[in-house]
């Protein structure tokens, strides 16, 4: 008995352990909204009264008889799940099914039924002036694609007649989520029943996206600034941050990136050594005076200066400049000069003038006159201060330029013949040959002597860049196939079906659009591709369940409920198994087996307990341990093994979910060969209502 409380006590702990550890990836629910059903006849599926017996006169168009005398109980059962080409009516309703209580008699303004109805686990009031609403849950990424199956019955106020069905409808259909409403409807072929429906997808609060699979919680703290946009659920840095999840401060503009850094929106610290608004200013040594810095704490001394700290003039002649009127300025050190004046000038720093005839003597025939602040009186055709400029150039003076050919004048002096090439007085003015551009194609003109030259733009050549370059005109470049048309310095690869890339060197995925359907594993091919299905689904797409019932596997005339890749036997009574191969008769013959009865004599030949041996009594002990302790770990490895294959059960069913949801192409889905495939232009499956996506 302790063993047995023990191993139960291990079991719990492992099972709250493992769920515990399971996070929940996604989560939302499917709103089913009942708007109006029409039932004017009170008739059954079949168009028998549900209760009473037929009027004899007709009460509505349809002309199949007259209203029957009693009313039908009317309740719904909806059942949600997985897309199927093919809808299962019977099958498990793998999303979530609900049915509703009574809601009220033939037909019924579920607006006014919502209204007065109470709501239970899976039924509320929401949108309660507008339609009964049914809610669905789910907890993983919602494929897009479903399947729905709504069905109404009679419930008989007599328990022994039970349920009677009235009306069975079933659709594809195709949504991802949203808040707004998708209205729908339904009639039947002879016209007796009619219902309006609404339904939508909605995602639980912090879930986004078609699948509401993005998970994303604002936040204002150390782990991140953002919002999250709607629908899609990404993150929205607030104004100054950035990053994946917004948690690095965004830099005064201009910041160094070096030698700066913030921690909050909009500043600029400086790290150790660097100084300025943007941190671009290094830190000179300190005291350093005279000198600059490259990288902290250097000090290299500006020109003329010297010493550790810049501060000893080594150069005042070039920091100071003090010699005046050309005089030339020479250092003697610390600080001091001397200045070493022209003929025309004196003084300390050559600041006076000589006004000396015999220092300042008149050139080109000029006269000196005065004593002091002497002047010379030029002849004609001479001035300046000694007389020393003429006014009129000739050839000795060669004023031509550019090797051009002086001729001395009698009126000008000289005149210059220019070259080609060349222009102006003194032929010092080169012609420009680009002042008409005369280069085509955006070329640029660059000026040469009597001449000019085309800079071409790339993708053209010639004097003037007249040509195109053909690109093209060398081997194909285009791979696999592609054409080669020519462009401006570029050419373009045209490519055929099945590849792409600039070169047409890329073999195009056809598996990224993830056409395979639940779980099937897609094998890219050239425009083409091919799907491995999971166990359980067949098809070009594997959006085919198998039927694992075809082959009749259940015996002794058991039920067959055909489910993902496996089957179960509901026995009839009198059998079990798995396939309902045993029978009870035979499992009761096999108990009652003879019992074997021996002689006294023989009887008195068999130990009594008191003689058994000490090495039994020590087996019978370490059995008796050994038991229990083998049980407790048995029962960890089958705890354990179980929660591993739930968690690849999940990460399986969220890859089929993703891979159906990419697969949810905006087509029309027909069945064509026993295989459905996606046309823009089908309205619907042999009789099934097919959904376009909007």
């Amino acid at each position: 008995m302790a063993a047995s409380s023990l191993i139960s006590l291990v079991c719990l702990v492992f099972t709250i352990f493992c769920l515990a550890s399971m996070q929940v990836s996604a989560s939302g629910v499917f709103e089913l909204r009942f708007d109006r059903f029409q039932n004017e006849l009170g008739r059954d599926a079949k168009g028998h009264c549900c209760d009473g017996f037929k009027t004899s006169s007709p009460s509505s168009s349809s002309g199949t008889g007259g209203r029957c005398s009693e009313a039908c109980r009317t309740q719904f059962r909806v059942c949600l799940k997985h897309y199927q080409t093919s809808i299962d009516l019977s099958g498990v309703c793998t999303y979530g099914d609900f049915s509703t209580p009574v809601l009220g008699e033939n037909s019924l303004d579920f607006s006014a039924a919502a209204a007065n109805s109470s709501s239970s686990v899976n039924a509320n009031k929401d949108n309660a002036a507008n339609g009964y609403t049914v809610r669905l849950p789910f907890e993983f990424s919602w494929p897009g694609t479903f399947s729905l199956i709504i069905e109404a019955y009679h419930q008989s106020s007599n328990k022994t007649t039970g349920k009677v069905l009235v009306m069975q409808m079933a659709t594809q259909r195709w949504m991802d989520s949203s808040n707004a409403w998708k209205a729908d409807s339904y009639s039947d072929a002879d016209g007796l029943h009619a219902l309006n429906y609404s339904y939508r997808v909605k995602c639980d609060e912090h879930y986004y996206g078609d699948g509401c699979a993005n998970l994303c919680r604002p936040r204002d703290d150390k782990f991140g600034h953002y919002t999250c946009s709607e629908p899609s659920g990404d993150k929205v840095c607030l104004p100054g941050w950035s990053g994946e999840y917004c948690s690095k401060a965004i830099c005064l503009p201009g910041c160094h990136d070096e030698h700066g850094f913030c921690n909050d929106p909009n500043e600029c610290l400086c790290k150790l050594g660097w100084q300025g608004k943007l941190c671009d200013q290094c830190i000179r040594y300190p005291g350093c005076l005279h000198g600059s810095c490259q990288q902290p704490w250097q000090c290299y001394c500006n020109e003329g200066w010297g010493g550790l700290f810049c501060n000893q003039d080594l150069n005042y002649c070039t920091n100071h400049k003090p010699c005046k009127n050309g005089g030339t300025c020479f250092n003697t050190g610390q600080g001091s000069y001397t200045c070493t004046c022209s003929a025309e000038y004196t003084g300390t720093d050559c600041e006076l003038v000589k006004d000396d005839c015999t220092v300042i003597p008149c050139l080109n025939g000029g006269t000196c006159s005065g004593e002091t602040n002497a002047t010379c009186n030029c002849p004609t055709g001479f001035h300046g201060r000694r007389c020393e400029t003429s006014t009129q150039q000739t050839c000795t003076d060669n004023p031509c330029l550019h090797g051009a050919t002086c001729v001395d004048t009698t009126d000008k002096g000289y005149m210059c013949l220019c070259p080609d090439g060349f222009d102006g007085a003194n032929c010092g003015h080169q012609v420009d040959d680009c002042a008409v551009n005369r280069c085509q194609n955006g070329g640029s003109c660059v000026d040469k002597v009597n001449g000019f030259k085309c800079i071409c733009p790339a993708g053209f050549t010639g004097p003037l860049c007249q040509t195109d370059i053909d690109d093209c005109q060398t081997d194909n470049p285009c791979l696999n196939g592609g054409s080669c048309a020519d462009l401006v310095n570029s050419f373009r690869c045209l490519c055929v079906p099945g590849f792409t890339g600039s070169l047409c060197q890329t073999n195009v995925d056809d598996c990224l659009t993830k056409p395979c359907s639940n779980g099937g594993q897609c094998h890219d091919l050239v425009n083409d591709f091919r799907c491995t299905c999971k166990p359980g689904f067949a098809g070009k797409d594997c959006s085919q369940e198998v039927n694992e019932c075809s082959s009749r596997p259940c015996l002794n005339g058991a039920t067959c409920i055909d489910r993902i890749n496996e089957y179960k036997c509901v026995c009839p009574r009198g059998y079990s198994g798995l396939r309902c191969e045993r029978s009870a008769a035979a499992a009761k013959l096999n108990a009652t087996a003879p019992t074997v009865l021996g002689s006294a004599s023989r009887l008195s030949n068999v130990p009594s307990d008191a003689s058994l041996s000490v090495a039994q009594i020590v087996m019978i002990a370490t059995i008796s341990t050994a038991v229990p302790l083998i049980a407790i770990v048995s029962c960890v490895v089958i705890v354990c093994l179980k929660k591993r294959r739930q968690k690849e059960q999940m990460r399986s069913d969220e890859e089929a979910r993703r891979q159906n949801e990419f697969a949810s192409a905006p087509f029309h889905i027909i069945k064509h060969e026993g295989l459905c495939v996606r046309s823009p232009s089908a309205r619907c499956c042999h009789g099934l209502c097919c959904s376009a996506r909007h």
